[in-house]
């Protein structure tokens, strides 16, 4: 929640699962937030990164590869790594 000014207030934030788009409970202990970081051609690190959040039922399936080379390639990070099966 944010109040007047635009600052936000609250003491948790909830998040959702960029794989499944789940919401991330507070009680979820097995999930992770990854955050990649973009570099240049001379592979120093700029300002911006991209970030994946992945909640625990995706990685107590064994799915949390799958779906993060999915995203990575979805989002241009990536190349050749995971195709769609149709």
């Amino acid at each position: 929640m944010e109040n007047d000014q635009g600052v936000l207030v609250d003491l948790y934030v909830p998040r959702k699962c960029s794989a499944t788009n789940r919401l991330i409970t507070s009680k979820d202990h097995a999930s992770v937030q990854i955050s990649i970081v973009d570099v240049d051609a001379n592979g120093l690190a700029l300002n911006t990164s991209t970030t994946f959040a992945l909640c625990g039922q995706v990685r107590s399936q064994g799915e949390g590869d799958d779906s993060m080379n999915r995203l990575a390639t979805k989002a241009g990070l990536l190349r050749n790594v995971w195709s769609y099966q149709k």
